[in-house]
This record gives structure tokens, C-alpha cells and sequence, in this order.
């Protein structure tokens, strides 16, 4: 286990995983919404990337003078992180320990690389299926598609440990099983859900039709534990919808962890 690749691999999740946050809460609306742009106050996000990249605390906020109901002025400073619009902590620290657990299981083989540009990528899905049940197109296809080409141009190189072609027959087999679930019952299964399948199946078959399963199988399991735990407790019915990308996810990653130690 190569300690400085596990290193530079959990500071690129730190970096990337601050940029998270931001683009969460400017993502997490309903479908018929458009993308936020301002915080909850009604100020602009600015920032690099069209406003798309910055701090989860509204400037403009923090310099307002904060008052009281009534109008009467607030003595002191304000409570800590009363003008921050979205979490900042969770998506980064997931961030980092995917990243330093692909690292470890995959080693300095070249598809690490592209393990660490989707990672980010599918925390802020995570996120933002958690918070709104949405997957948007906008990250769901252009990750399948970038997850194909990037592994493509990895088979290229010498010492890779997949087969591109099973990577994109995994991708058909997931994504056509999801899409089999979701005409079999809509309600039961989104259509985000089976978008997202396209480019996990893809990551997943780069390893094989074993780990495909595996992670497949894993998100299933972890779906159903949440939901049952949810029952138990009783804060969810039968009938109650879930976010199923987190799980889906978290599966696939603990499928690559396997595909990579197993390689």
C-alpha cells in the first residue's frame, strides 16, 4: 500500500469535496424549478464558474447588521454559522474517504485516475438525491459518458486491470435492469435512478461481471436495511419513497474497493 498515493489521493478529495456544497444547494430544487441562484435571503451567489463555485456562507449576509424581531439591533457578533446556506463539512469528509479507500484498493494502476474524477461527482449526486429525490440529467449522463471515454483511453495503457468491453456491456446490463424495474413499477424506482445505473454499470464492469454484481447487489441490500431501519423506528411506511442513489452509490463503491483488491 503506497502511503503518499493514498495521501495525494485524500487532499484531491479535500479539493474537490469543498467545491461540493455549494453546487449541492444550487442543484437541490424540484424538477420544474430552476437552479438556485441566490441564497435564502434573495443575495446573488458569485463566485468562479458563474457563482457555481464558492463558499456555503452568503457574504453579503455576514455584513448585513443582524437584528432582532421588532427591529431592535442584535448586540455582539452573530451565532456561528448563521449566515452559512448549506451543510460544508459531510460531502467533503465523504469526498475524502472514498477517494483515499479507492486509492488504497486500487493502487497506481491507471484507472485510479478515473475513479478519482467521478468520485466527487457521484458524492454531489448523493447529496443532492438525498436532500431533493432528484438526480439531475445535467451530472447523470455526462458522467455515464465520461466514465466510458476516460476508461476507454485507460485501456490504452499498460497495466490496467479491466476490459473496457466489459465496461460497457456492464453499463447496458445495469442500466437495462434498472430501466426493467422502473417500467415494472414507477413508482417504485426513478428514472434518475436509471441513468445513474448507465455509469455505475460501467465503472462496475470495468472489473468484470463479479463485481458488477456485487456492487449491484450491494446497493440493493443497503436500500432495503435504510428502509427497514426507517420501519423499525417508524419514520417511514411501506409505501414511503427513498433516495435510492446514496445506496446505489455506496454500493458501487464498495464494489470497486472489491474489483480493485481482487485485481
Amino acid at each position: 500500500m503506497d502511503a503518499t498515493l493514498i495521501a495525494v489521493a485524500a487532499l484531491w478529495g479535500a479539493a474537490t469535496g469543498l467545491l461540493l456544497p455549494r453546487a449541492a444547494y444550487r442543484f437541490s430544487v424540484e424538477p420544474e424549478e430552476p437552479w438556485r441562484d441566490v441564497c435564502p435571503a434573495g443575495h446573488a451567489l458569485t463566485g468562479p464558474g458563474r457563482g457555481w463555485l464558492g463558499s456555503t456562507r452568503c457574504a453579503t449576509c455576514a455584513v448585513a447588521v443582524p437584528s432582532l424581531p421588532g427591529g431592535a439591533a442584535l448586540q455582539g457578533p452573530p451565532p456561528a454559522g448563521r449566515h452559512r446556506y448549506a451543510p460544508a463539512v459531510l460531502a467533503p469528509v465523504v469526498t475524502v474517504l472514498a477517494c483515499a479507500a479507492l486509492a488504497a484498493a486500487t493502487g497506481a494502476r491507471p484507472e485510479l485516475a478515473v475513479w478519482l474524477l467521478l468520485a466527487p461527482v457521484t458524492v454531489l449526486l448523493a447529496v443532492i438525491d438525498r436532500r431533493v429525490h432528484r438526480l439531475p440529467d445535467r451530472l447523470t449522463l455526462p458522467l455515464a459518458g465520461a466514465a466510458a471515454v476516460l476508461l476507454g483511453g485507460v485501456a490504452l495503457l499498460p497495466e490496467h486491470a479491466g476490459s473496457w468491453t466489459s465496461a460497457l456491456l456492464g453499463g447496458a446490463a445495469l442500466g437495462g435492469f434498472y430501466l426493467l424495474l422502473f417500467l415494472i413499477n414507477p413508482n417504485g424506482m426513478g428514472f434518475g435512478d436509471v441513468k445513474l445505473a448507465l455509469a455505475l454499470g460501467v465503472a462496475l464492469g470495468w472489473y468484470g461481471w463479479a463485481v458488477l454484481c456485487a456492487g449491484g447487489f450491494a446497493g440493493f441490500l443497503l436500500g432495503a436495511l435504510y428502509g427497514v431501519g426507517l420501519m423499525l423506528v417508524r419514520r417511514a411506511g411501506r409505501k414511503t419513497g427513498i433516495p435510492f442513489g446514496p445506496f446505489m452509490i455506496a454500493g458501487a463503491l464498495l464494489g470497486l474497493l472489491f474489483g480493485g483488491l481482487a485485481a
